[in-house]
């Protein structure tokens, strides 16, 4: 493999004989990170040396970071408590069309999934489930599903740039293309995607698109971002507190959606770290380095009998899923854990996901692992 960023190990705390390949789950904290985690603590433990202005000041700065990562303003950002209250911000805040048809893709996160059946019965709308496509290809099958000849027009599209459980991706810009053709709502759930893909919000124009702190961005658990297009900033929150009103009406731009509690000593400071190492690194460079790990995972698992995985050009440069012909062998992420390699079993698929802190030897070691649990 050839590095497009050298290894990041050395800004983490992780052993050199473990290899965690499981940020799609919980990426490690950077030491900075947690350092500023810490001096939140001790923040909080002296409040008396916290003034009002500070809590406002972390919030802007986590904000700014987060718009800087999208490409977008920080008037179009809402500080959330987590990607299910972006999505239940979206649901209350978009109308779905009477005849219409809400798409979403088989086996959806249910934080993007959960809200939309019944919002669309009680709207006259029905809902189409995109099965998984037998060659993998989901793109074509969005694609096909919109287009479909005689079918209602798609007036709201729930979907993701790659699918939670194997990192199959989706071409995002083609999809939407569609679906605006045919006046389609667009929410997007990123939390498999921001800090890795580049996702261009003035070309995939969704109505709301949000992504949480604790994978790909480095940062803590309970924090995410909501994106809100300009024409729904005047849309009406999922709470009511002083920070989102002026007098009896709500404040003007994304803010409005803050979650109550926002200034948070402790996480915003973590999360703006965590966002500011990112936008550090070039996206390109960091996207080959994963590609590069993944593609030797899937070199480790190609010779394997028994085992597939998605065709290259149809998964994410951060996420490789293994399938297993008989179906996943029972504790099998339990006993490679106790061989120090960290995975996860994602719908009968074991996801392997590497960042900026793994090596070859990491590759080595899961390789060395699995044989040996599937009996060479």
């Amino acid at each position: 493999m050839t590095e497009a960023m050298p290894c990041q190990r050395a800004l983490f705390e992780i052993p050199e004989h473990l290899a965690y390949l499981n940020a799609a789950a919980y990426v490690p904290l950077p030491k900075a990170v947690r350092a500023a985690g810490e001096q939140g603590v001790l923040t909080k433990s002296h409040p008396w040396n916290m003034g009002r202005e500070l809590g406002n000041a972390q919030s802007e700065r986590a904000r700014s970071a987060a718009a800087r990562l999208l490409g977008v303003s920080a008037d179009d950002i809402a500080i959330t408590g987590a990607v299910s209250y972006g999505i239940a911000t979206a649901a209350r805040n978009l109308r779905i069309t009477p005849g219409s048809r809400v798409l979403m893709i088989e086996g959806e996160f249910p934080s993007l999934a959960l809200v939309w059946p019944e919002l669309a019965a009680a709207a006259g709308a029905v809902v189409e489930v995109v099965p998984r496509p037998a060659d993998h290809d989901w793109t074509a099958a969005l694609l096909a599903a919109i287009e479909r000849p005689g079918a209602p027009p798609v007036g709201l599209a729930a979907l993701t740039p790659t699918h939670w459980s194997d990192g199959a991706v989706i071409d995002l810009v083609a999809v939407t293309a569609a679906l605006h053709r045919q006046g389609s709502r667009i929410v997007i759930d990123a939390t498999q995607s921001t800090g890795v893909l580049h996702l261009d919000i003035a070309t995939l124009k969704p109505d709301f698109m949000a992504f949480p702190t604790y994978k790909w961005v480095l940062g803590p658990y309970s924090l995410a971002f909501l994106y809100v297009a300009p024409e729904h900033q005047g849309g009406r929150p999922l709470e009511d507190h002083g920070p989102a009103r002026s007098g009896a009406d709500y404040i003007p731009t994304a803010r409005r959606f803050d979650r109550g509690e926002r200034n948070d000593p402790i996480g915003l400071p973590m999360a703006a770290v965590g966002l500011e190492q990112v936008l550090e690194w070039d996206r390109a460079a960091l996207q080959a380095r994963l590609r590069g790990l993944t593609d030797a995972l899937a070199e480790e698992v190609s010779g394997m009998q028994g085992l597939s995985i998605l065709p290259r050009a149809l998964r994410a440069p951060h996420v490789l899923g293994v399938r297993f012909a008989g179906g996943m062998p029972a504790g099998l992420v339990e006993r490679l854990m106790a061989r120090d390699v960290h995975v996860a079993d994602r719908q009968g698929v074991l996801r392997v996901s590497p960042h900026v802190y793994n090596d070859l030897p990491d590759v080595a070691r899961f390789g060395a692992a699995l044989r040996a649990e599937l009996g060479g």
